[in-house]
């Protein structure tokens, strides 16, 4: 079976690591074009940096890494170090990678990737703000139809927000640019928090991988073992959802998740409601059969570490 390209768009970010090591374990599965860094759960800087940190404890030094925008289209930015830690990897051990960033910046670099490929055999993990993505479609509005699947990691519809009432991180970030991707009639799969919050990692799931001797298991762990931290103090839980590494599981087995053509809209202009996602399934037959936009209501989440395992034992 011939393998899938791909780029993936992210901030990393703890969540963005952990998907980041599940990509990076299936080289048979994946083709990974680049890893594309956007300011987001910290600044630019820290993100071109973890993004690199990874891939080589990864031993992914071929894969390039495009550092991108250091703010988003209009607003001012929005970390989330407080669910990340000042490094954006929690408790992991931080350093500066051997590997340089690659020259160019992401959007260009996600521009030349896709347009010199075969229209639709690009795919692309987005686990950020979509910032990078938007201002790639600005630079070439026929990356539209030139892109294969987006995988987004974004938004919230029967869950509620969790950065506010009703707005998920990704996309409160940078509301503007998520508009723009999803008016571009670009083939997107939504994994938004209806999603993501079936994905947990419980106390038994975390034990499993941590038993698993290997650097990405090991480093996995690390990443998870945090983000338990941070869900029992400031949500009161012990199982963290694992939002990011949806969408890399899903490019692998999206025979694990069920998605429903909807129509979906981003607010932009209310500061009460910025980055509400408005999720609209009663369509009609003709208009969910040209909708760009899945969006995913059921997963296979027993199935779906039992992927992280096996690849994370490699």
């Amino acid at each position: 079976m011939s393998r899938k390209a791909i780029i993936i768009d992210c901030d990393p970010g703890v969540d963005d690591a952990v998907a980041l090591f599940l990509a990076f374990a299936s080289p048979e599965d994946l083709e990974i074009l680049a890893v594309t860094t956007a300011a987001g759960n910290v600044d630019a800087t820290l993100t071109a940096r973890n993004a690199r940190l990874i891939r080589q404890l990864a031993g992914r030094e071929d894969v390039p890494v495009h550092a991108g925008a250091a703010v988003p289209l209009v607003r001012e930015p929005i970390a989330a170090a407080h669910f990340h830690g000042e490094s954006g990897l929690g408790t992991l051990p931080v350093f500066e990678p051997a590997a340089p960033v690659a020259p160019g910046h992401a959007a260009q670099a996600i521009v030349d990737l896709v347009m010199c490929r075969p229209a639709g055999s690009v795919a692309m993990a987005v686990t950020g703000p979509m910032t990078n993505l938007a201002l790639a479609l600005r630079l070439e509005p026929a990356l539209a139809e030139r892109l294969g699947t987006v995988v987004v990691m974004g938004g919230a519809r029967r869950e509620g927000g969790n950065i506010t009432a009703s707005a998920e991180y990704n996309i409160y970030a940078d509301p503007h640019a998520a508009d723009v991707v999803f008016r571009s009639g670009v083939s997107c799969v939504v994994l938004g928090l209806d999603a993501t919050h079936q994905l947990r990692a419980t106390p038994q799931r975390l034990a499993r991988i941590a038993a698993i001797d290997t650097v990405a298991a090991r480093s996995v762990a690390t990443l998870i073992g945090f983000s338990s931290d941070i869900e029992r103090r400031l949500v009161g839980g012990d199982s963290p959802p694992m939002h990011d590494p949806s969408t890399v599981a899903y490019l692998l087995a999206p025979q694990l998740f069920t998605a429903v053509p909807v129509d979906l809209r981003v607010e932009t202009t209310s500061a009460l409601t910025a980055g509400h996602t408005a999720v609209e399934f009663r369509l009609d037959a003709a208009a969910a059969s040209v909708a760009s936009i899945r969006w995913v209501t059921q997963v296979d989440h027993a199935a779906v570490f039992d992927l992280f395992y096996e690849r994370l034992a490699r």
